[in-house]
C-alpha cells in the first residue's frame, strides 16, 4: 500500500515538474495523471498491489470533497454577490456535457453498427 501511494504521489510530483519546468498552463497533478495512465498503457495494467490501493482510495473519495464544501461556506458571501455567472456557468458546462456526450454516443453506436 505504501508503495502504490508513494508511486501516485511520484507521478504527481513528476507532473508538477514537467508543468512548473515548462510553463504550461495545463495542473501539474493533471500531467501526472496522463503520464500515469502511459505508464500502465506500456506495462499493460496495474498491478494487483495498486489496484488494491486505488480502489480504496476511490472508495473514500467522497472525503475529498469536505475540503471544497468548507471553501464554499468560506465564500457564502461572494458566491452570493456572483451566483448569475455561477450558475450560466454550471448551466452552460452541463449543456455542453451533455450534447457531447449524446453526439459522441450516436458517433460509437452509428460506428459500432457498420462493422460486421
Amino acid at each position: 500500500m505504501i508503495g502504490a501511494l508513494c508511486l501516485l504521489l511520484l507521478f504527481q510530483l513528476a507532473g508538477e515538474v514537467v508543468s512548473q519546468a515548462l510553463a504550461l498552463p495545463v495542473p501539474g497533478p493533471a500531467l501526472g495523471m496522463a503520464m500515469l495512465f502511459a505508464a500502465l498503457a506500456v506495462r499493460g495494467g496495474p498491478a494487483e498491489a495498486f489496484r488494491d490501493t486505488t480502489n480504496g482510495l476511490l472508495r473514500h473519495l467522497s472525503l475529498l470533497f469536505v475540503p471544497a464544501g468548507a471553501g464554499v461556506m468560506l465564500h457564502g458571501a461572494r458566491l452570493g454577490q456572483e451566483w448569475l455567472p455561477i450558475v450560466g456557468a454550471l448551466v452552460g458546462s452541463t449543456a455542453i456535457a451533455v450534447v457531447a456526450t449524446g453526439l459522441t454516443l450516436r458517433w460509437l453506436t452509428a460506428r459500432d453498427d457498420k462493422q460486421p
